[in-house]
C-alpha cells in the first residue's frame, strides 16, 4: 500500500488568513505526562465553554510517539 503524503496546511484546511503552528512536549515520564494533562484538563482557562480558544480545535492534530533512535 502506497503512503499518501500531504503538507500541514492541506491537512488542517488552512485558510488564507491563518498560520499553521507545530509544537511538541517532551515529558520526562508517562507519570509526569498523565499528571500534567490531568491538571491542564482541570484548568478552567482551557475549558472551551468558559474561554474562547484562539484556534479551531476540530482541526487540531495530535498524537503520541516513541523514539526509535537516540542521538
Amino acid at each position: 500500500m502506497a503512503m499518501r503524503q500531504t503538507d500541514q496546511e492541506l491537512r488542517v484546511k488552512k485558510k488564507p488568513d491563518e498560520t499553521v503552528v507545530f509544537s511538541w512536549i517532551l515529558w520526562p515520564s508517562r507519570q509526569s505526562r498523565d499528571e500534567g494533562m490531568r491538571k491542564a484538563m482541570e484548568d478552567r482557562r482551557l475549558q472551551p465553554d468558559k474561554t474562547k480558544m484562539p484556534f479551531d480545535g476540530q482541526r487540531m492534530i495530535f498524537g503520541g510517539f516513541e523514539p526509535i533512535v537516540e542521538a
